[in-house]
C-alpha cells in the first residue's frame, strides 16, 4: 500500500499529490484528508492539537504519519481504539482511509474532544468518541482489535492503560522514537508476544512499534 521511505533529510513539505501517489486512496478520501488539515489548521489557532511548525508540512507530519499504520492492521474490519486521540491522529485519518473498520477515539480533553466532534461531523467520518480517562473508557468498548497511540506516554504506561482488557490477543501499534529499545526492555514478557520495530516513512527519527500481547 505504502513506498515512501524514511529519509535522512529534511525533505519539501509533501504534496496532496505526492501523498495520494504513496498511499492508495480515492480522490473523495483525499478530498477529506484535505479537509480536515483545513479543520486542524482552523482550531489550532485557539486550541493547542498539534505543534503549529508542523502544519507547515501536514501531509507528510500528520497524514502519512497515521495513514502509515494502516498496513499493519489484521483485517479490514478490525476494530481500532485510539488512545489519547487529541486532534484525532492517527484515529481520524484510519478511518478516513479504513471505512470499513469500526474506530473508537479515546480522548479526556473536553475542548480537544470538541474537535474530534466537530471533524466527525464535517467529515462525515465514521468514528465513536469516547470522553474520559483511558482506564475507564476502554472497558465500555468491546472485542478491541487493534491499540493505537501518538506521542502519548512511555511504553510501560500505555500497557498498564489496557492491561484490564488483555484477557486475549491484541495488536498494538504505537509511535515512538529511538529510544524504544530501553521501553522495550522495562516491559513484563509474559504478556508480551511479539514485538516489531520498523522505521517511520515519515519521520527519519521516528519508529512504528508493532506488539502482539495477551
Amino acid at each position: 500500500m505504502l513506498s515512501v521511505k524514511a529519509s535522512q533529510t529534511v525533505p519539501d513539505p509533501m504534496s496532496r499529490e505526492t501523498f495520494c501517489n504513496a498511499v492508495s486512496v480515492s480522490r473523495e478520501t483525499a478530498d477529506r484528508l484535505g479537509v480536515y488539515i483545513t479543520l486542524l489548521k482552523k482550531w489550532n489557532r485557539t486550541i493547542n492539537l498539534v505543534s503549529s511548525r508542523s502544519l507547515d508540512d501536514p501531509w507528510r507530519r500528520h497524514i502519512l504519519d497515521s495513514a502509515q499504520l494502516a498496513r499493519h492492521m489484521p483485517n479490514k474490519r478490525v476494530r481500532i481504539v485510539d488512545l489519547g486521540s487529541g486532534a484525532g491522529l492517527p484515529g481520524i485519518v484510519l478511518a478516513l482511509i479504513l471505512p470499513e473498520a469500526d474506530v473508537h477515539l479515546v480522548e479526556s480533553d473536553q475542548r480537544k474532544a470538541a474537535f474530534l466532534r466537530e471533524a466527525s461531523r464535517v467529515l462525515d467520518c465514521k468514528i465513536s468518541l469516547h470522553v474520559g480517562r483511558i482506564e475507564s473508557e476502554i472497558n465500555t468498548i468491546k472485542n478491541i482489535d487493534v491499540f493505537t497511540a501518538r506521542a502519548l506516554a512511555p511504553l510501560p504506561r500505555l500497557l498498564k492503560y489496557i492491561e484490564s482488557t488483555l484477557n486475549e490477543k491484541k495488536v498494538c501499534i504505537f509511535h515512538k522514537t529511538k529510544g524504544i529499545d530501553k521501553e522495550l526492555d522495562r516491559l513484563n514478557s509474559e504478556i508480551l508476544k511479539s514485538a516489531l520495530v520498523l522505521d517511520s516513512i515519515s519521520d527519519p527519527r521516528g519508529k512504528i512499534l508493532v506488539l502482539e500481547v495477551e
